[in-house]
């Protein structure tokens, strides 16, 4: 490889993994914008839940065909990369396969295994891409996906299938170019799949393979370095964050709600007022109403998103026509937090926009129409949790905003007065035991 060559890989090397790291770091600012948070009980649980879920996918195969074509492309991905080791090495070295003479024989099978997986993933992509625009199943093709992202999954699953493709005709090229005997090409046993494609270069002169091999060689890594830095940006940046998002994953019972504390302690000093502290400080408010007021890992969850719209599909509320879509809830939380990371970046610190995560991104008959079944918390393939950010708002609305319907405020009087939901005293509810 020519010097220049080696100096221009270098620096679109250094100016990708920069660019990424700064990315990284302003999301991460992003994420810590919510309440601390203490997540480390049960360690060996959770080393469990992320090896099962992240690795092992193990909730997508409750729908068997999307799971396996996913795991094509997420096994391709993974392991694929691994090539791009060589890549990486080559162009800062200047060399070419720099591991062939190293492994011998077995480089040849490590490289087809790699081409057969890239058919599986290009496969997996076209298939993905038809029954998103074909098919047009359901939850793929519902309002909140409009836009940005049915492009962003677009464009996922064309650049998927463009990278896989020049890797393919790359490594036909440069079978080819060996069998010509062209100078800096190492000699390799044919590789599994593209040895078949090197009958497109029959005729061609040696320095046109060449070309055709380069910029295949220069698209790939270039595709690969814009993914990179791509991926802040888009709903697959689940490839990284569902593993951190799965270990910290709700241990606790599906149906258990959590308290606060604020509340319990009201209740407590009413009936027993001798244990209320001579000056209680009163919490800064209850629920949440901003990105602000819920906790870091909400917003992780958010950011972990794969909007695959599971969640959705199992929504009652949705089923039925409700405007309730726990995937909008996410995707709306993902894009306050990034609203509000802009606005940081813009003005050095945040600067009150006027906004907030409730009302200007999710309205109250969107919180009314949950059910809180858990079917959403259930269905997610990486333990994000929608219901409990639908709870924290829906605890501002009322407890904040006193935005109740009336029927829901009689029940509160019941509870508050008889212990119930219903207007009945203790008495007269245990007065139908009487005659039994």
């Amino acid at each position: 490889m020519h010097i220049a060559q080696q100096i221009l890989f270098i620096l679109c090397a250094a100016g990708a993994i920069y660019l990424f790291a700064k990315k990284v770091k302003e999301l991460k600012r992003n994420i810590m914008l919510g309440r601390d948070e203490v997540i480390n009980d049960r360690p060996n649980e959770r080393w469990r839940n992320m090896v099962l879920l992240a690795l092992g996918q193990k909730k997508m195969f409750k729908k068997p065909l999307p799971a396996i074509l996913h795991l094509f492309v997420y096994a391709g991905f993974i392991i694929i990369n691994v090539e791009i080791l060589e890549i990486f090495v080559d162009g800062i070295t200047g060399m070419h396969r720099i591991f062939a003479p190293l492994l011998g024989s077995f480089y040849s099978f490590l490289i087809g295994s790699f081409e057969l997986l890239a058919f599986t993933v290009l496969v997996a992509c076209v298939i993905f891409l038809l029954r998103r625009n074909v098919v047009k199943v359901r939850r793929l093709n519902m309002p909140e996906l409009n836009g940005w992202p049915e492009n962003d999954a677009k464009l996922i699953l064309v650049t998927e299938v463009v990278l896989m493709s020049l890797f393919l005709i790359m490594n036909a090229a440069d079978l080819r170019l060996q069998q010509l005997n062209a100078e800096h090409y190492t000699h390799t046993t044919p590789f599994l799949l593209s040895q078949h494609l090197t009958g497109l270069f029959d005729g061609w002169h040696v320095a046109a393979i060449e070309a055709v091999e380069r910029i295949c060689w220069w698209a790939h890594i270039i595709g690969v370095f814009a993914f990179l830095n791509y991926l802040p940006y888009s709903k697959h940046l689940h490839v990284i964050l569902a593993f951190p998002n799965a270990w910290y994953g709700k241990l606790t019972p599906k149906g258990e709600i959590k308290n606060m504390k604020e509340i319990q302690n009201e209740v407590l000093y009413a009936m027993e007022p001798d244990k209320a502290p001579a000056e209680a400080a009163a919490p800064a408010s209850f629920g949440a109403k901003d990105v602000k007021d819920l906790t870091w890992k909400n917003l992780l969850d958010a950011y972990s998103c794969t909007e695959c719209g599971r969640c959705t599909a199992s929504c009652p509320a949705n089923q039925t026509g409700k405007k309730l879509s726990p995937r909008k809830i996410m995707m709306d939380t993902r894009d306050r937090a990034e609203e509000i990371g802009e606005n940081i970046n813009k003005n050095g610190e945040y600067v009150d926009d006027g906004k907030s995560l409730l009302h200007n991104y999710i309205t109250v008959e969107e919180l009314r129409a949950c059910t809180t079944c858990q079917a959403c918390v259930e269905a997610c393939p990486v333990s994000i949790d929608p219901l409990d950010i639908i709870m924290q708002l829906r605890r501002n609305l009322i407890m904040e905003e006193s935005n109740a319907p009336q029927e829901w405020n009689l029940m509160f009087g019941n509870i508050e007065n008889n212990m119930a939901p219903w207007k009945f005293s203790p008495d007269d509810r245990d007065a139908w035991v009487a005659d039994v």
